[in-house]
């Protein structure tokens, strides 16, 4: 998708969203809500959900998409990754990511945006798509923005 069009797309999602949002402060709800649009509204989002860090686990959390992991092996994984380095991981192949886990083998790229509550990651927003090199910086920006309305 062109950068122009996708931050396009990306400011009408983020408008919808944050009125959405307005109806509930249940985490899970806000959750469940941004995979739902952000899922049916970006066409190369293939997998898109939330995996929550919960006694020192990750478990997954409101997702849209194919069967998804339950919990991910400990440091292993761009999740992990994206917990462990407390910052956006953006994956142009995951094939030749080291330790990735492959929930659905036709994801091909990924990015993962960690997010916060009282400055303490408390999980991820994990996005999959099947086509190499999907994810850029705009993705980034927006996720992280989306993010802070959970």
């Amino acid at each position: 998708m062109e950068t122009r069009n996708k931050e396009a797309r990306y400011s009408r999602i983020y408008e919808q969203l944050k009125e959405l949002l307005t109806k509930t402060d249940f985490e899970i709800s806000r959750m469940s809500t941004i995979a739902a649009v952000l899922h049916h509204k970006m066409d190369y989002f293939f997998w898109t959900g939330f995996y929550l860090f919960i006694n020192d686990e990750l478990l997954v959390g409101p997702y849209q998409g194919s069967l998804a992991c339950q919990k991910l092996e400990k440091n292993k994984g761009v999740c992990w990754a994206g917990i462990n380095q407390m910052k956006t991981i953006i994956v142009p192949d995951v094939h030749q990511f080291p330790g990735h886990i492959a929930c659905d083998s036709r994801s091909n790229s990924e990015i993962v945006v960690p997010f916060y509550k009282n400055n303490k990651v408390v999980g991820v927003l994990d996005v999959d798509s099947t086509k190499l090199n999907s994810f850029d910086e705009v993705d980034a920006i927006w996720l992280e923005k989306i993010c802070k309305l959970i």
